[in-house]
């Protein structure tokens, strides 16, 4: 048998180098003040900006394009493993190739933390706001509940009548509200506002139910074809809650709803929609019809469309794996519980101190 050379010796040690990094980043854990400083206040936000201002000048999905580049090139690998070729054992180029794609995958990982998946180990929006110390209550919950009902009740004409703008990205008045909760919440240097993509994958969004993504790779923001012009606002702004480094679920919905109940009123009227229709899953039934006999024509006709286009299309097997899928992502990054993180957000909104305007108070730094 011949000496190994001496490039496959390097190559095989740099692949050993990226596995034992990628496996040592996903178990080891991490102060979230460290992370939180250097981090995700720190090294993300000109990340941030550089990424989304490069995203912002093309239509075109920059994930549609890695997906594909990634996809052929996964396939010409494996085909040129898999060929059969006089005098090279099929075996061998196998293993070679199940290699380089174990690599590839701890190579995507790591640029998955470096370049956004880090925030999910951030210090907690519950740790950084003042909050009450008791659990929220049921009665609580109807309170925020006949609040939702009314602003929407209130909402409905004029939002309508002043429609909702598009491009909604670019919104002034939109991107200012986003802008100002930011700075409220602590930011120095708030997120650049992504633009609203579409993408091939809009069909996968509509089997599994999902309105909306972030690309963590592109820092561009996605999102279902199907999407209600009321829906929007929320959408766009839970997802420029994730591009400001608020990976938890909750928490960017909880970003999300203030940005658009501090917003002009068409985006108020999206804001007090989601969240009416949140509050209404985590109520008992009795109480559930209480706070439905408040709700108008108007808004009424709205939730009842909405609930109408998610169901449309979906794909009852696939949204199960889809989201079971997504439930173990959340674990493995720290979100300990899963997509229940989601409905969280009732809890930030009930508990959460917040003065004029729905303005959160931040508690004093030490």
């Amino acid at each position: 048998m011949g000496s190994v050379p001496s490039h496959k010796w390097r190559i095989w040690g740099a692949q050993i180098c990226l596995l034992a990094l990628a496996s040592i980043a996903a178990v080891v854990p991490m102060k979230p003040e460290l992370v939180e400083r250097w981090f995700t206040t720190g090294f993300y936000p000109p990340v941030q900006r550089i990424l989304t201002s490069l995203s912002n000048l093309f239509p075109v999905a920059a994930l549609d394009l890695l997906v594909i580049g990634v996809g052929s090139w996964l396939i010409w690998h494996w085909w040129r493993a898999l060929r059969y070729e006089k005098g090279s054992p099929r075996l061998r180029r196998a293993y070679a190739a199940t290699m380089s794609t174990i690599t590839a995958v701890a190579v995507v990982y790591l640029l998955f933390l470096v370049f956004w998946g880090l925030n999910y180990r951030r210090v907690p929006l519950s740790h950084r706001l003042v909050f009450e110390t008791q659990a929220p209550t049921t009665s609580e919950a109807m309170v925020l509940a006949r609040e939702a009902a009314a602003q929407l009740n209130r909402l409905h004409a004029s939002a309508h009548a002043m429609g909702w703008e598009e491009p909604l990205w670019k919104s002034e008045t939109f991107r200012q509200s986003a802008d100002d909760l930011q700075r409220v919440l602590g930011h120095s240097s708030p997120a650049l506002p992504g633009r609203l993509k579409r993408t091939i994958f809009g069909s996968v969004f509509r089997w599994n139910g999902v309105n909306g993504m972030v690309n963590p790779f592109g820092l561009e923001v996605l999102e279902n074809p199907d999407l209600l012009p009321f829906e929007r606002p929320f959408v766009l702004a839970h997802e420029w809650a994730h591009l400001a480094g608020y990976a938890d679920e909750a928490e960017a919905n909880f970003v999300g709803w203030l940005t658009c109940v501090r917003a002009h009123e068409s985006a108020q009227y999206s804001g007090w929609l989601y969240l009416y229709s949140e509050i209404l899953t985590q109520l008992p039934a009795q109480e559930r019809k209480q706070v439905e006999g408040v709700l108008a024509m108007g808004p009424r006709r709205d939730r009842e469309a909405i609930v109408a286009r998610s169901q449309r299309g979906v794909l009852p097997v696939f949204q199960q794996a889809s989201w079971s899928a997504y439930d173990r992502y959340l674990k493995v990054n720290r979100v300990e519980t899963g997509i229940r993180s989601y409905g969280a957000v009732l809890t930030l909104i009930l508990q959460a101190k917040f003065s004029s305007n729905w303005t959160p108070t931040l508690q004093k730094q030490m």
